[in-house]
């Protein structure tokens, strides 16, 4: 069995999710398990639709309402980030996924669905062989300094800028 470690990708560029997406492909294709736990998000994603067709490897489970959140989020949002963050927690618990994302995982914290704590508890309790990977803008310092690797995804140029609106199949 190999080491797994913890692994971030924030940073206000495009292309964290589809990086841990990539990475469960990849775990997939080496015929590890991966458990996706998408926050502040629901399944209305090209990706989910695709990866139905690794349904007996890649597990993809909601605890969003599908809403944008921005600022403070209401208690409807909190309680679906507290059911989520609770089964993440015994999912990495009982060790049976090699690959566990917390997609959108920092946002959930800067939006206080879980707080940093709570996140950094997650971390403490992963068993040596599972890999994690939290997505989202905003990964805090303690986050970041408790992780094995960082990725900044840096926006340097965007056609969103140009009023290029999300594209099925590209962003959506």
């Amino acid at each position: 069995m190999i080491k797994g470690y913890i692994q971030i990708y924030t940073g206000n560029g495009k292309g964290k999710t589809t990086a841990a997406l990539g990475l469960a492909i990849r775990e997939a294709g080496a015929g590890g398990k991966v458990f996706i736990g998408q926050f502040l998000k629901s399944g209305n994603y090209s990706e989910i639709t695709a990866l139905k067709k690794f349904a007996t490897q890649i597990t993809v489970e909601h605890y969003g309402l599908g809403r944008f959140v921005k600022g403070h989020p209401a208690m409807e949002d909190i309680e679906a980030g507290m059911r989520g963050y609770k089964r993440v927690t015994e999912i990495i618990e009982k060790g049976g996924y090699d690959l566990v994302i917390l997609d959108e995982g920092n946002v959930a914290v800067k939006y206080n669905i879980f707080s940093e704590k709570d996140l950094l508890d997650i971390f403490d309790r992963k068993p040596d062989h599972v890999e994690i990977v939290v997505t989202g803008r905003g990964a805090t310092q303690a986050v970041i300094d408790r992780a094995d690797m960082v990725v900044e995804m840096k926006a340097v140029k965007h056609y969103f800028d140009k009023g290029v609106k999300a594209r099925i199949g590209i962003e959506k």
